[in-house]
């Protein structure tokens, strides 16, 4: 399988993806951008991540997205794909998953995770000597959240594939890292069952 995961910055999106790996280790986990910018280092010697956007024109910046989509499409066996559906910028929003990107990497699903603003927001601060972000409101965050989910389907509806949105709002972690294990079982699972439902596909 090909799945495309998607949150906010900061939600603990690798944590889950890490939970996930370990449970599964033949499982390939890709982080879109770190493939940019590998294509960016080698076609135009951008040397940061941040310089991508500043540096490329927007339609090299482009075409970096769409040879990182291919690279991404012609890995072997399941590919979890860590990435954004929806990129805030200039007090908007910025498709992540446009569909010429979409149409490349044809994922067999997108799940999105959603979680309490408040959870997110401490996370974030647990992180700020790793990552410098932009200061987020909850309601700027909920708005984020809101707008990853109209992507998702929009993407998922040039896939035909479903969208699965694992939703944390209410529910209390009654130990840490409940939340990230929820969501590594749910995506494990769905791993698991698409590779016992191949084994029973009679072959021709």
């Amino acid at each position: 399988m090909r799945l495309i995961v998607v949150a906010v910055p900061g939600a603990g999106k690798s944590t889950i993806l890490g939970i996930v790996k370990g449970k599964l280790p033949d499982v390939t986990v890709v982080n879109y951008g770190d493939y940019m910018f590998d294509v960016a280092k080698r076609r135009y010697g951008i040397t940061h991540r941040d310089e991508m956007r500043k540096k490329l024109p927007l339609s090299e910046y482009r075409r970096v997205q769409e040879i990182a989509a291919e690279e991404i499409a012609k890995l072997p066996g399941d590919v979890l794909i860590d990435t954004h559906a929806a990129i805030r910028m200039s007090g908007g929003f910025y498709p992540g998953l446009p569909s010429r990107i979409v149409e490349r990497l044809m994922p067999d699903a997108i799940i999105v995770l959603e979680f309490n603003p408040m959870d997110i927001i401490q996370r974030r601060m647990k992180d700020e000597a790793l990552r410098i972000r932009e200061k987020e409101t909850p309601q700027e965050i909920e708005l984020h959240q809101l707008a990853n989910r109209h992507y998702a389907f929009a993407a998922a509806n040039e896939a035909e594939c479903p969208v699965y949105i694992l939703d944390f709002h209410n529910k209390v972690q009654e130990k840490p890292f409940q939340h990230a294990e929820e969501a590594a079982a749910f995506i494990v699972d769905l791993l698991i069952k698409n590779r016992q439902s191949s084994l029973n596909v009679p072959q021709p």
